[in-house]
């Protein structure tokens, strides 16, 4: 049960819900956008958020998009991950997604509440990463639609007010292969361990992590250790772990020295699967 009362609001159009936004705030209140609201319950619950009012962006068309056109792809942030799965336009995102909680949760979870989550995974923006998607941000001044990667970082950094449209992933992207292994202490069930995510174009292999530290990150360094062809796959490896810039996690799910000998042997997999040009 959530020990706070809050206002409830649903808008129809994205200036409706910005509006709304700067309108509460000038009331003293401290609203939330809310599209699967999976995290708002939850942490709701344990009392480790709190709000005044809550804007539910499901009812707004440009957060529910899911096509796919000639060259690009487009998903609204508010589609569930369910959803987003059934229409079998991303495999590389898909794989992803499979791997995140289950089946149930998955249909109340949405793109952009995994994107916007607090939970250090967040594994959806690995391949978003890597495929240069592009993100639809609504504020005050308007839509903008900006690289991903220049909005993400740690995180994705949005200014007050402002909340995800839509993510937009180009057709050549997706057509690259890839690879994506979710590793846990027991593989079918418990919080991952290290999810690492690859893809290669024009024969360069990028590389994106979950769970290894605290946030999701890519690493260009690494990649770069992994794509010196002249030196062997091991040495590769052990190059690029080298270059590891975050603060390894070491708690009950695994120390640091075991994520990093199973990242060692992903990344050994990666190399022999995507040189080989297999999705897996």
């Amino acid at each position: 049960m959530i020990s706070f009362d809050f206002e409830y609001y649903k808008p129809t159009s994205v200036t409706e819900a910005t509006n709304l936004f700067q309108s509460l705030t000038k009331q003293g209140k401290d609203p939330i956008y809310f599209s699967g609201g999976t995290e708002v319950i939850t942490l709701g619950r344990m009392n480790q958020i709190q709000t005044d009012a809550v804007i539910d962006i499901k009812g707004i068309p440009e957060c529910l998009v899911l096509k796919k056109a000639e060259h690009k792809v487009t998903f609204g942030s508010a589609q569930s991950l369910t959803k987003i799965h059934e229409m079998q336009i991303f495999p590389f995102l898909n794989k992803a997604i499979v791997e995140i909680a289950d089946h149930t949760a998955r249909n109340k979870i949405t793109l952009g509440g995994n994107l916007c989550a607090n939970i250090i995974y967040r594994e959806t923006v690995l391949p978003l990463l890597l495929t240069n998607s592009e993100v639809v941000i609504a504020g005050t001044g308007g839509l903008k639609q900006v690289p991903l990667q220049d909005v993400f970082d740690q995180k994705l950094n949005l200014e007050k007010g402002e909340f995800l449209v839509q993510v937009i992933t180009e057709q050549s992207e997706i057509d690259c292969p890839f690879l994506c292994v979710k590793k846990r202490r027991q593989w079918d069930v418990g919080y991952p361990l290290i999810t690492t995510a690859a893809l290669k174009k024009d024969g360069y292999i990028k590389v994106a992590f979950s769970g290894l530290g605290t946030f999701p990150f890519r690493d260009k360094n690494i990649e770069e250790s992994l794509n010196i062809k002249q030196l062997a796959i091991e040495e590769r490896v052990d190059q690029a772990l080298q270059q590891i810039s975050v603060s390894i996690l070491d708690d009950v799910n695994g120390s640091a020295d075991y994520r990093l000998f199973v990242l060692k042997n992903t990344l050994l997999d990666v190399l022999d699967a995507l040189e080989g040009g297999e999705n897996v």
